[in-house]
């Protein structure tokens, strides 16, 4: 009897085992799944957008609900260039640069036509900066169906929450810490006063997995802090520059301050730049 018992118990430990096992990998897999969301087209719907009463109109397109993810980048790219390491955290340490050959390399991979006609042996006349030493001349093929970068405009009009607008403030919410990871709740403890590095330091601030906060009105995440996330488009005070040594970010992110996570915030970075809270996320042509 007292053997059948131990038998009994032997059996159950070694199924729980593996059961929890699979649980704990189907897990992972799910939270990894970075879907494309639609984004139905429009003008502008919540004031708060810099774009708010211009005669700028959207069209449809398709954005990943989740930034791109440490895992989805060592799946294309084969390594993982992030600081705070994590496969459902968000890529980051990755340039404008960076981010384009991700968008190519995924498109080929599922069979799609690739967006971007990347030059790597002519220098961008447009790209005024003297510390980018790259430099690449990067054009577009807009009817592709590849992956690609999404502009400022549709950007801001997603995470605006498109025609479902509720005019937040921040991507989701009017409560930055509902809908975003910045300075002062990514690490240990909620931190207080004016921002400090050795605070933020010595309080183990970090990234946080993607799809951590509240959701905006389309269903997309981390579109306010996080990592900040690169746009297409350069940064230019007028359309009548010559020339920019810009590119575009947008939704602040893990280390930087509440007012760079609004959605109307412009951030601007060279394009060879890069740092542990700057990463991106990929739209589609429908």
């Amino acid at each position: 009897m007292k053997k059948v018992l131990l038998l009994i118990l032997i059996s159950i430990l070694i199924l729980g085992g593996c059961t929890r096992k699979t649980s704990k990998k189907a897990s992972t897999d799910e939270n990894i799944t970075n879907e494309m969301v639609f984004v139905e087209g429009g003008t502008f719907v919540n004031k708060n957008s810099t774009f708010y009463g211009k005669d700028i109109v959207i069209n449809d397109f398709y954005i990943s609900k989740y930034e791109i993810t440490q895992y989805e980048w060592k799946m294309i790219m084969g390594d993982n260039p992030s600081e705070f390491k994590g496969d459902n955290y968000p890529v980051e340490n990755v340039s404008w640069y960076d981010a384009i050959e991700y968008c190519n390399k995924r498109s080929i991979k599922e069979g799609l036509e690739p967006y971007y006609n990347i030059d790597k042996t002519s220098k961008d006349p447009f790209n005024i900066s003297e510390y980018d030493d790259i430099k690449w001349t990067v054009t577009i093929n807009e009817n592709a169906n590849g992956y690609r970068l999404p502009t400022e405009a549709e950007w801001e009009y997603a995470a605006s929450g498109g025609q479902k607008s509720k005019n937040y403030i921040y991507s989701g919410s009017d409560n930055a810490d509902k809908a975003a990871w910045y300075w002062r709740n990514s690490g240990d403890e909620y931190l207080k006063g004016d921002w400090s590095w050795p605070k933020i330091a010595s309080n183990n601030n970090r990234t946080k997995p993607v799809g951590s906060t509240k959701p905006n009105e389309l269903g997309l995440y981390d579109m306010s802090g996080n990592v900040r996330e690169w746009c297409w488009d350069w940064y230019t005070e007028s359309d009548s520059a010559k020339g920019s040594a810009y590119k575009i970010w947008k939704g602040g992110g893990w280390m930087g301050d509440v007012v760079c996570c609004e959605l109307s915030y412009r951030g601007k970075y060279e394009a060879n730049g890069m740092g542990p809270d700057t990463g991106f996320r990929v739209c589609r042509n429908p």
